[in-house]
């Protein structure tokens, strides 16, 4: 990997093309990034807080928002300091490290997608043996599964582009990935473009598909049941469909606009990372606070302690 000392900085010339408008960007990103770090850590302790609580769907859920609040975090902080410190660059090796966090964020949140499709699964479809297949033994081991693999794959990956000799040190984007990095290459890269594909294809497309697979099984079962059942499944399953939507829909644009950066508006670019890097983060926490009854009694009767205690 080349040195900082004799590799230049990363410049993002997309700020000087904003003009007056990247104050608007930035307050935008400010308030968002906040917010959701409030409602990601309200969650967070209510479900720590509450024993009754501490069941693998939830287990589950405190990771998904640490996870949402990582990915923001590898983002935001970034773009306020650009602006704020009215340097609009980076060290290829700040570059490197956002890299590794962005793609850690996007494979965790659609893995534990899964595993919450599958906990909806085994509860919905095999209820008398949820405890003893969902054990909180068999939940840890899933997840350091998930963050080992995860980890993994995105330091080859970082490892890979760090040893690309750079001929050009702008970029017209608000992150860096390494598709932007490869981009900036005076060689052809298609050992990390075939890498980059075959990770996308493992953290996406097979979440995605366990995903369906599970919905399919659910549907099959919900359909054999009372309509009383069935508004009970359908009540614990809105949030997650809703969050795996949200979140897909994200990723599909954020794709799409990654292969297309240089043809798309500087706007679509600027929209597509907000819609990826600060706009789940912030729903995801809000869609289970308001569908998921148990938090939101748990969250009535911490305010209502509190409002007594004063």
């Amino acid at each position: 990997m080349n040195s900082s000392a004799s590799t230049p900085p990363i410049t993002f010339t997309i700020y000087s093309a904003l003009g007056l408008y990247s104050f608007a960007l930035v307050l935008c990103v400010f308030v968002l990034y906040i917010l959701g770090l409030c409602v990601n850590l309200v969650l967070v302790l209510i479900i720590l807080a509450e024993s009754r609580l501490h069941r693998p769907m939830y287990v589950l859920l405190v990771n998904l928002a640490l996870s949402g609040v990582m990915g923001s975090s590898s983002v935001c902080p970034n773009i306020i300091r650009h602006f704020i410190a009215n340097r609009k660059e980076t060290s290829l090796q700040g570059c490197l490290t956002q890299v590794f966090f962005t793609n850690v964020y996007g494979g965790c949140i659609f893995c534990i997608l899964a595993l919450m499709a599958y906990d909806r699964y085994i509860s919905i479809c095999k209820p008398l043996l949820y405890h003893s297949i969902m054990t909180p033994a068999k939940v840890k081991r899933m997840l350091s599964v998930v963050y080992f693999l995860l980890s993994s794959s995105s330091a080859v990956q970082v490892y890979l582009t760090s040893r690309l000799r750079l001929c050009r040190h702008t970029v017209d984007k608000l992150l860096c990935d390494s598709l932007v990095i490869a981009n900036l290459s005076c060689e052809r890269t298609s050992v990390i473009a075939a890498y980059g594909l075959c990770c996308a294809l493992c953290v996406i497309v097979i979440p995605c598909f366990l995903v369906i697979l599970s919905y399919v099984h659910i549907l099959t079962v919900m359909l054999k049941t009372s309509k009383e059942s069935q508004r009970k499944a359908l009540q614990t399953c809105t949030p997650h469909l809703l969050t795996f939507i949200n979140f897909s829909a994200a990723t599909f644009f954020g794709v799409i606009n990654n292969r297309l950066s240089h043809e798309v508006p500087k706007a679509v670019n600027i929209f597509t990372c907000l819609l990826f890097f600060v706009i789940p983060p912030l729903l995801h926490p809000i869609i289970y606070g308001i569908k998921m009854r148990e938090i939101r009694q748990s969250l009535k009767k911490r305010m209502k302690e509190k409002n007594l205690g004063l």
